[in-house]
């Protein structure tokens, strides 16, 4: 697995992760709060599913 999702990106999904896990323990929202597991872990590892399927990738290009 080659890492997909850059810095800012990893960043954002580790946040929003967190916050709709954070509501679903206090009940605010519900069940699916839980959801927020998909983007805690994607930005946690770096690397998407989705963005490998289409070819996306954030990361920064190195330059040789």
């Amino acid at each position: 697995m080659k890492s997909n999702v850059g810095t800012i990106d990893r960043i954002l999904r580790i946040a929003i992760g967190l916050a709709l896990i954070g509501l679903a323990v206090s009940g605010s929202i519900g069940v699916w709060g839980w959801l927020g597991l998909m983007p805690l872990a994607t930005g946690l590892v770096g690397w998407c599913p989705p963005y490998d399927r289409f070819g996306w990738n954030t990361c920064a290009v190195k330059k040789n």
